[in-house]
């Protein structure tokens, strides 16, 4: 790091410490549950599907949900010359409790990019949004890929953070035994496979979507605000079979981009701007059925200069955890049993 550039994060960390109203970032601190509050919004500014669903401050690592559904019957009448009027529970028809597990985002830079840094304006708000980004990302990813919260991950093992927490998901499978999570093992025609195309277990994506929201709960079946999440594979998939359609002529191109995102599947709405969703993925919901809790006073961070590595490394730690507010209002497919016509006739 660069004379200039040490001033440059010299000055950065005195202004967060003056942020954290503590001494120095250098050392382990707790953040305060209203600084850490702008933080995890912060966070959840960097990106676009964070901004869509629900990140939510407990004050337990073990409890009950805090938003679920309104769902239920509330009007009917009483004889009240004979009893008393009685209360109804309109609350989620889902599991009830939620954990949380602790989370490590450490992430480090370089000298080499901290000095390209220093040559802009905007120093400590990029090296800010940088840390910001990466945590964000890292959540979502975990969010749908996460199986289990191992007391020692392993990424060589678990490249998508699988072993970090169990992520929506993972919720789903293993809900009610499975009831909103379509996984092959039956009702297809090869076991554990499920054959999206011509000839396949379904002919396209809209027959998959319709197939996957008759496994929600009546209740939700017909809510507006239902849409469906959608990997990019089976975006490809349907593109193509639009191309093939309209004998690949150059000038329809735009209209199948456009007809293929704007499509009305099976009565809902396509979401295909998440990042790091499984390619042959498909969930639907709710966007505001889908939380991350985090407690309120867990989060941990230190600020380091590592001269030995040439690089600053930045140290955050917090409980979270992943919620399905109510999974009655979900359904799921067991991405990595999908198929797709391989063009030869086969599948893979």
């Amino acid at each position: 790091m660069n004379f200039e550039t040490k001033k440059l994060f010299s000055a950065m960390l005195l202004a967060m410490a003056t942020t954290y109203s503590v001494p120095s970032v250098s050392e382990k601190f707790s953040v305060t549950p209203s600084v850490a509050q702008e933080l995890q919004d912060a966070i959840t500014e960097s990106d676009e599907f964070l901004k869509r669903i629900n990140v939510i401050p407990v004050d337990e690592v073990k409890g009950e949900k805090v938003l679920g559904s309104v769902t239920g019957l509330l009007p009917k009448r009483t004889d009240t010359d004979n009893e008393d009027r009685q209360t109804s529970e309109v609350w989620s028809l889902g599991s009830k409790n939620y954990e949380l597990f602790k989370t490590e985002y450490d992430t480090h830079i370089r000298y080499i990019t901290m000095d390209s840094w220093a040559k802009f304006p905007d120093f400590q708000q990029r090296y800010g949004n940088w840390v910001r980004r990466a945590i964000g990302l890292a959540r979502i990813r975990v969010g749908w890929m996460g199986t289990q919260a191992a007391t020692k991950t392993d990424s060589a093992s678990n490249p998508n953070g699988e072993d970090v927490n169990k992520g929506w998901l993972q919720h789903l499978r293993e809900y009610d035994s499975g009831s909103h999570w379509f996984d092959g093992s039956s009702g297809t025609q090869v076991a554990n496979k499920i054959r999206i195309g011509a000839g396949g277990d379904f002919e396209n994506l809209d027959s998959a979507i319709l197939a996957l929201k008759q496994m929600i709960h009546q209740i939700h079946r017909g809510s507006k605000d239902l849409v469906a999440i959608v990997g990019d594979d089976l975006i490809a998939e349907e593109k193509a079979a639009l191309y093939k359609a309209m004998g690949q002529k150059p000038s329809e191109k735009e209209r199948v981009e456009k007809e293929v995102v704007t499509k009305i599947y099976a009565g809902l709405p396509i979401v295909n701007d998440v990042p790091n969703f499984p390619a042959r993925g498909i969930l639907i919901t709710s966007l505001d059925n889908l939380s991350i809790y985090y407690q309120t006073d867990s989060w941990r961070r230190q600020v380091t200069d590592n001269p030995k590595r040439d690089r600053i490394e930045d140290y955050n730690s917090v409980n979270e955890g992943y919620v399905i507010e109510d999974e009655e209002k979900a359904a799921g497919i067991e991405f990595a049993n999908v198929q797709l016509p391989d063009g030869s006739g086969g599948w893979a």
